[in-house]
């Protein structure tokens, strides 16, 4: 378990990025929504000892380990034999091979012995399915390629901590769906964070999950619990487009959706708002704005 406590940080231009953030993380999936400037990715550097913070404690509680828990900001190289990190932006050398440069991760890994190292590069390749372009320059790789090429270094070493900063940002839908089936693989050995702003990722990958916004912690727990809490206070009606402006001036509409050609308005009330509503069922969507919106 991944243990973060009043943890605070503040830009030199004054930007506050974090305030008081404190989460509790067990292994598997964790998904960390929140839109862009959330504070999402100064968490994850944070949490991956690549900057420090102004106040608070990170702590990784090892379930195979009988000695005390890393103190993650203070033991930055223990952590870092343990941990994989996936960022959003991963820079590569594009004439190097898949291969070629995996192999380099790994002996920056540790893995000194050849003949291991050999094994350890191909078992990821064909785990992330990028054998057969083993050999091929990481310049000629697709988007969704150097996504999996990422997530296969970022498992070099067996990590117990695995950070996923944005991972299926830019996919297309057939490399969305293998790399969530990637992930949810993982999920069930190591703590894996998953950072988005993309819903739909959370509510197919992870048990657990944490809304962040503007430096704090909104709202967490397990999805299917949030979405429940809004059972009965979620409203629908299909309206003309240029209906949608007087609906968001006097209801707290949380989507707008097009549905043949016209345009289906969610609104969160505690009771029917009448004048052709029909009740919803609530999805993690609605959890999502409804907690970004106040509701």
């Amino acid at each position: 378990m991944l243990r973060i406590e009043n943890l605070s940080k503040t830009y030199g231009n004054g930007v506050q990025a974090l305030k008081d953030v404190s989460l509790e993380i067990p292994r598997g999936m964790f998904g960390l929504l929140g839109p862009n400037g959330a504070g999402k990715s100064t968490l994850m550097r944070t949490i991956a000892t690549l900057q420090g913070v102004d106040a608070g404690s990170i702590y990784f509680d090892r379930s195979h380990s009988s000695g005390r828990a890393l103190d993650v900001l203070n033991q930055k190289h223990e952590v870092r034999k343990i941990l994989g990190y996936l960022p959003q932006e991963m820079g590569i050398y594009p004439g190097t091979s898949a291969e070629a440069l995996l192999d380099h991760f790994a002996v920056l890994k540790g893995l000194v012995s050849a003949g291991e190292r050999c094994e350890v590069v191909a078992g990821l390749l064909r785990m992330t399915n990028l054998y057969d372009v083993r050999k091929r320059k990481l310049g000629t790789f697709s988007g969704g390629m150097r996504r999996r090429f990422g997530i296969a270094q970022a498992l070099l070493g067996d990590p117990e901590l695995i950070i996923v900063d944005e991972p299926t940002a830019g996919l297309d839908p057939e490399e969305r769906i293998r790399f969530h089936n990637l992930l949810c693989e993982i999920g069930e050995t190591a703590v894996v964070i998953l950072s988005t702003h993309i819903v739909e990722d959370v509510r197919e990958l992870c048990s657990r999950m944490a809304i962040l916004s503007k430096g704090r912690v909104l709202l967490h727990g397990e999805p299917g619990a949030l979405v429940a809490r809004l059972e009965g206070t979620v409203w629908r009606k299909v309206v003309g487009r240029s209906e949608v402006a007087t609906y968001q001036k006097s209801m707290q509409v949380l989507t707008t959706r097009l549905a043949a050609g016209r345009t289906a308005v969610d609104v969160l009330s505690d009771r029917s708002p009448g004048d052709g509503f029909e009740p919803a069922e609530p999805d993690l969507e609605h959890v999502y704005f409804a907690t970004l919106h106040g509701g």
